[in-house]
């Protein structure tokens, strides 16, 4: 199986945990791409969609699923979105699409968080991936300076403004032994918004693509 097509496999089976009447988040990038693609097969089982970014939203709404807002919401039996990276633990760097503080929003208010992707994106120990960071413009450089006091080696990603108006500082050169720590001290930086590492909510379970097609785990 090429990677795309693992990808597609992984993101058919996690169809297998979108519940009957229920608005399912859903998150975004190529993984999930496909996921919205076989969502649409079933688009008349489900009362909708949360979105964590536009293209995901314009995705869907091509395909006539009803796209809610999240303060319009209560409550997600599920969160479906790729990753970057995972390790065992389930915890992830995400961001490479720049949409990772709705994807953090979102994820915060499901119940399960379903993580697809391909078997390529498992690894031992987080930091291969550039770490993202989002980050309100007038804070750019100073939160560089301090993403540097903490190992890192930050990269403006250039040309790329959020769907919430903030640029991304992509933090090359670590290696991340502790996930939740590095988390919470990037987040303790005035002027980040967010940041790619998903430890503190981690994946209840992930769907991965593999060349035997897709496998289920749970940590």
């Amino acid at each position: 199986m090429t990677q795309d097509e693992m990808k597609k496999a992984a993101a058919i089976k996690a169809l297998d945990f979108v519940e009957a009447d229920s608005i399912v988040g859903v998150g975004t990038g190529s993984t999930v791409n496909h996921f919205i693609d076989a969502l649409a097969t079933i688009k008349n089982t489900i009362k909708g969609a949360v979105s964590s970014s536009e293209a995901s939203t314009q995705r869907m709404r091509e395909y006539g699923i009803d796209v809610f807002d999240l303060n319009s919401v209560d409550d997600l039996s599920v969160y479906v979105d790729g990753a970057d990276e995972i390790n065992e633990h389930m915890h992830m760097i995400k961001g490479g699409g720049a949409a990772l503080t709705r994807e953090k929003i979102v994820a915060a208010v499901a119940k399960t968080f379903v993580c697809i992707c391909d078997e390529s994106k498992q690894v031992g120990v987080l930091g291969d991936f550039p770490l993202p960071v989002e980050v309100i413009p007038m804070a750019r450089s100073y939160v560089a300076r301090e993403l540097v006091k903490l190992g890192g080696d930050p990269v403006y990603r250039q040309g790329v403004v959020t769907d919430n108006g903030n640029v991304i500082l992509d933090v090359h050169n670590m290696s991340i032994v502790d996930p939740k720590g590095l988390e919470q001290s990037i987040n303790a930086i005035v002027g980040v918004v967010t940041n790619g590492l998903f430890a503190h909510r981690a994946a209840d379970i992930l769907v991965l693509g593999t060349s035997e097609g897709a496998k289920v785990v749970k940590y």
